[in-house]
């Protein structure tokens, strides 16, 4: 993966900020800075202006692993198009509930991993997210959670920024969300950035022609095209998005 900003790339991402594009973002991570505990991840003042700004320019829309009702709180103000939640499983459709089994995995890791201080496990009605950041041995712990979730029923394992989510197996998932709103927009191409594992689904749910992929950070591997270097430059992009939309809107004068 090269830098999305490199000079070289600038043509690739002007490609897409001039087309009929959907701009989707993970929350944590990539908008907000990741933070020592979930509940305290802000969105910058600058990257708030900047988001409100992109989103009269852009169809815009939100993909996090945290409730819905979270991160629309979180993004209270700006006019984000649409807004995911629980990974792509909320808003649920009409009617549906959320499956029985994620509150029967949570229960039954409470009891398998009583013992690591620090660890969290998180129950958010479609997913659970185990939290490990504050754990002293994360080597350990990490191999005692991969131990504990090996046989839960259904249970897809996912990992994050230390942290290890589960989902429900052919259920959605980032990839669908994005995808679902790119057409529910009418938008012939996608750009997406996250930051972890959760969304390598996003990443990969698209050709290259029809999506633009942008991985936070230096990872090992992933489906990503292309990265941003560290959080902090999110801003640099959304100024750059909207710099190549507002050119590409005089040219068509």
């Amino acid at each position: 993966m090269t830098d999305i900003l490199a000079a070289r790339n600038r043509p690739a991402l002007a490609a897409f900020a001039t087309a009929n594009v959907l701009l989707a973002f993970d929350y944590d991570g990539t908008l907000a800075p990741i933070a020592a505990a979930p509940e305290r991840a802000r969105l910058p003042a600058t990257t708030r202006r900047l988001l409100t700004t992109v989103a009269h320019h852009y169809p815009c829309v939100v993909i996090s692993g945290r409730r819905l009702d979270d991160v629309v709180k979180r993004l209270e103000g700006i006019p984000i198009w649409y807004v995911f939640g629980n990974f792509g499983h909320e808003p649920a459709p009409h009617g549906h509930r959320p499956p029985t089994r994620v509150v029967d995995w949570a229960r039954r890791l409470t009891e398998r991993l009583p013992t690591h201080r620090g660890l969290v496990i998180e129950e958010k009605a479609y997913s659970v997210t185990i939290h490990y950041r504050h754990v002293s041995d994360k080597r350990r712990a990490l191999a005692a959670i991969e131990d504990a979730v090996s046989d839960l029923p259904d249970a897809r394992p996912i990992g994050g920024t230390q942290a290890l989510t589960l989902l429900p197996r052919g259920g959605p998932d980032k990839g669908v969300a994005l995808q679902q709103a790119r057409r529910l927009f009418h938008c012939d191409r996608a750009l997406y950035i996250g930051d972890d594992d959760t969304d390598e689904d996003a990443f990969r749910s698209a050709p290259p022609e029809r999506l633009l992929s942008i991985r936070v950070g230096n990872a090992r591997t992933s489906a990503a095209r292309f990265r941003l270097k560290r959080q902090a430059d999110i801003d640099r992009l959304l100024r750059t998005l909207l710099a190549l939309r507002r050119s590409g809107a005089d040219r068509g004068r």
